[in-house]
Parts: structure tokens; sequence; C-alpha cells
């Protein structure tokens, strides 16, 4: 619902720029923990969330989230599959779905409800900071706390990452299909430009989305050719009547994160909050946000006093930090180690690892015994120190970032 133009020099209790998935879930956890607080939404284009799927499996959720976070959910599976040559699995791990569609009608709704927030649709945050957003017709919005996640910057992971690149497609089927759960990957596909899979989601009866994902060092996306793929690859669910629906996306996956530094439009002792993508509030090794999004969304949505939310917030960037240091190193093993054909030999290996270290690498929340079982033993076939001492000599003398 768009709202009315804000009053000049309005008071908020929190200033949202960005209304993707984190400031999203920021709103809705703020407004369960208190219904009256003052909260301004500002959102670019026409409605919440944008054009994306978001998936999450069951650890991703902390227990104090799930009231506020279980309508934004449109179907579950209580297990998912996965395929690489010479080996499957299911993997009895519960996992669920939520749509933009979904995203835009809950949190929209729920920010309508309330007399004291509100929600400004194409309207352009162009100046952020500490304790205000201009928009960019000139009005000052004022806020306790200011959070900045109008999304990733790509820039900022410049020569230091791979990416994640994805096309999928919402297909409707002429007739039902026979699957039962997700398949999360499927790698029994030619490997061409790095670790390629196809995802699949049942979203109904006669339903699916597919996408073809890419792991690569090349940010180039062939959505041509991803479509011709997906429809070869969906035929074996049975015959296409239409596709519903297309996204499309390049994620970095890095090996190396930039330093956290303020917003250009506002010095260092004036900056905002910086959440989501763009505050490296992610996993870096399966460009999930959801599990980081969520920790996020609860320690706003507490609205401490400023002493200790300092505190709360530290404390999470400690802990987010932690894990996902673990990840970038794996980027970096994974994108220099390994020849583009080898790298599925990587994922084959981590899904031979018991459900419960998977669902906690999925959740950023691997123990110490996690990460050392993740690596511990022979390296998967391909693997080349010299290929990755190789490529750590070469971005110190085009003098890039390692």
């Amino acid at each position: 619902m768009l709202r009315p133009e804000p009053s000049p020099g309005a008071a908020y209790d929190l200033v949202l720029a960005g209304g993707g998935l984190q400031n999203g879930l920021i709103a809705l956890s703020a407004l369960h923990a208190r219904p009256e607080r003052r909260i301004a939404l500002v959102e670019h284009a026409d409605r919440l969330g944008g054009n994306h799927t978001w998936c999450v499996h069951a650890r991703d959720v902390p227990a104090g989230a799930r009231a506020w976070f279980e309508p934004l959910i449109v179907r579950r599976w209580s297990a998912y599959d996965v395929h690489f040559p010479g080996f499957s699995r299911t993997v009895g791990s519960a996992y669920a779905v939520v749509s933009s569609e979904r995203f835009a009608q809950v949190v929209g709704a729920r920010l309508a409800s309330q007399p004291r927030a509100e929600l400004f649709l194409q309207r352009r945050a162009v100046s952020i900071s500490k304790h205000s957003v201009q928009l960019d017709r000139g009005e000052l919005l004022h806020g306790r706390r200011v959070v900045d996640a109008r999304g990733p910057d790509p820039r900022a992971y410049s020569g230091r990452c791979g990416f994640q690149k994805f096309v999928g497609l919402e297909l409707r089927l002429r007739a039902p299909h026979s699957l039962s759960r997700p398949i999360l990957m499927d790698a029994t596909c030619e490997q061409v430009d790095g670790f390629r899979f196809f995802y699949v989601l049942p979203l109904a009866e006669d339903r699916v989305l597919v996408e073809e994902t890419r792991f690569s060092l090349s940010a180039e996306l062939d959505v041509a050719g991803a479509h011709r793929a997906i429809y070869a690859y969906a035929e074996r669910f049975g015959a296409i009547a239409q596709s519903m629906r297309e996204e499309q996306g390049v994620l970095p996956m890095p090996w190396s994160m930039p330093p956290k530094l303020p917003a250009p439009d506002a010095p260092a002792a004036d900056a905002p909050l910086v959440a989501g993508y763009r505050g490296g509030y992610f996993h870096p090794a399966t460009g999930y946000s959801m599990p980081a999004a969520l920790r996020v969304a609860e320690v706003l949505g507490a609205g401490a006093e400023e002493q200790e939310f300092d505190r709360q917030w530290q404390a999470l960037a400690r802990a987010h930090d932690a894990q996902a240091t673990y990840a970038l190193h794996l980027n970096r093993l994974l994108f220099t180690g390994f020849a583009e054909t080898d790298m599925w030999g990587v994922f084959a290996r981590f899904y031979h690892l018991p459900e419960a270290l998977i669902e906690r690498f999925y959740a950023l929340s691997s123990t110490a015994a996690d990460r050392v079982r993740i690596v511990i033993g022979r390296p998967p076939a391909g693997f080349s120190l010299r290929r990755a001492l190789s490529h750590l000599v070469s971005a110190r003398e085009r003098g890039g970032s390692t």
C-alpha cells in the first residue's frame, strides 16, 4: 500500500532504506515485538520483494522468529534430493519456500495494519545517514535508527570473488508431475563454466520452478542458453504448457570480503547501520541470505536501548564474521584449486557428510568440529595446490586483493 507523502522532518523509531528481504524481515520482527512502533520503509520499485524465490532450511529460523516468519511460507517439504555422477541422496531436512509475491503481501499488509507504520513505494533514498534518509523529492525522514539494505554492490567484490549465477523458469505442465520433494542439486549434467547444476522446486502438482545454476569465475549470464537447457531438462517432468515467470541473478561468492566502510553519502561517524547483502550478511559459500537476515531482524526488531543494542549488534557481527570467514576460505579453495570440470566433486563429497552437519553449514552455525570434518581427509579429485598458488601469485602481481 502506498502511503501519503511524509511530513517534513517526520520522526520514526526505524527508517528502512530498501524493500527487499532484509528490511521486510526487520519490519515484521519490530512490529511483532511492539506494534506501536513508528516505522518507515522506503522502496524505489512499485512493490516490495522484487522478483525472487527465497528458500529456507528448518534450522535457519530462530525459535523466537517463527511466529512472525511462518506467514511468509508458501510451500514446505520434509526432505530434499541431491544428484551427482554415481551418487544420489535424500537429505531428511525440512525445507520451505518464500515467494516474493507472498512476501510483498504479508509485509505490505502488516505495515498497512499499523497506523504508525508507513510504506513509501516508488520513492528513492538519495542520501542516508545515521539518523536520516533524504528522499528523491527532497523530504527528510528522521529515525532513531536507520538501516541501509538496498542490495549488493557488485563492485565491492571486484577481483576477490567467483559468482553464483542462475536463470529460473516457473513452468506449468500439461499434467501432474511425480516429484514429491525438491531437488537442490542435480549435477548429472555437462560441467561447463564452473560447477553447473539444476535446482527444482515442485510448487504445485502441475507447476515446477527449474533453475540452471553455475558457480563460475565469470559473471556473464547466458540467458538464452539457460532457457534452452531448462526446457530440455524439464521435459523429464512432463510436457510443458507454459512458462509463467522468470527470475535470474548473479551473486558474489567472495573469498575475501571488502572492508566494512560506511555508505559513500555519509562520513564514518554519521553512517547508518548497513545490513543484508550490502552489509555482508549472507552465506558466502551458498548465496543463501535467509539465516543471516533473520538474525539481523531479531536484533533490530527487539528495539533495545542504545548501549544494549550496541552490545547485541557487535556480538551478532562477530558471530557472523567468524562463520563467514570459514566460508570465504572454502570459496577460495573451490575457485582457485579446481578446474571447472572438477568442481562438482567438492559438493558430492560434502553431501556424504551427516545431515545435522549439513543443516548447520547452511544455517551459518557450523561448529569447530564441523569445520574440521568438512575439509579433513583426501581432497576431492582434481584439487591442485599448484593451481591455487598460481592464482594467489597472479592476484598479487595484478595488485588485487586475495
